[in-house]
């Protein structure tokens, strides 16, 4: 049956010459694969364009229960983004989401209330203001929480976590940025030295990797890391 959703676009893989297979994250839906056909044909006909990492479309698919790959009958661009694009630093942080968005769902797993929250976070990360170098933690702090394993206090983020990499002379600091994380999200204004922000990014990696069981390493870090300075 033909169902209408908004979609964020994961990844896609190439299939044959000319088409892919693309995972979306469907609001009503879920995360699912799509078969899409000729989008890598060359001319003015491409629609490969509207399957880059977090394009926010408007779908109208196929819905076939038990269904491994489903089908796509119409895909409309419903936000085009000013800067993502266009802009490295906001592009790798667009990548970096995206690998933890899917290392942390799994196929047909559906929550609204994260599909909303990462829509509203692109929209963020596109605007002119956005904080750059502080964004990578504020999205991980807020995604935990819509995933249900962020701790309700900022000292839990230390306390059921295995690794504590922090000496007692930062522990002040980190739970003041914590705090201020948890307050003020993307808003967030507070000052953090660029070696503790990035042993922060490490810490919170580290303790999506004990909650989801997934000791893999992200591959996107290495320029996360250098971007937060």
């Amino acid at each position: 049956m033909l169902r209408k959703t908004q979609g964020l676009v994961l990844s896609s893989i190439r299939y044959k010459d000319t088409s892919i297979i693309v995972k979306i994250f469907t609001r009503e839906l879920g995360l699912k694969s799509y078969l899409v056909n000729g989008v890598r044909s060359s001319g003015k006909g491409s629609k490969i364009a509207l399957y880059q990492p977090l394009t926010l479309l408007d779908l109208v698919v196929y819905d076939k229960e038990n269904a491994g790959l489903q089908r796509i009958s119409e895909a409309r661009l419903q936000r085009a983004y000013q800067r993502i694009p266009f802009d490295f630093p906001r592009t790798s942080i667009a990548l970096f989401m995206t690998e933890v968005i899917s290392r942390s769902i799994y196929e047909n797993y559906q929550n609204e209330g994260l599909f909303d929250f990462l829509s509203e976070s692109v929209e963020v990360l596109d605007h002119s203001e956005a904080r750059l170098s502080l964004f990578p933690l504020a999205f991980l702090i807020d995604n935990a929480r819509f995933l249900g394993f962020s701790p309700e206090e900022a000292e839990g983020f230390i306390l059921e976590s295995k690794n504590q990499p922090f000496g007692q002379e930062e522990l002040p600091l980190v739970l003041h940025t914590l705090k201020a994380l948890l307050e003020d999200s993307f808003h967030c204004q507070a000052k953090v030295p660029t070696q503790l922000r990035r042993k922060l990014l490490d810490h919170l990696l580290d303790f999506y990797s004990e909650h989801l069981d997934n000791p893999s390493q992200f591959k996107s870090l290495a320029v996360i890391r250098q971007l937060m300075e």
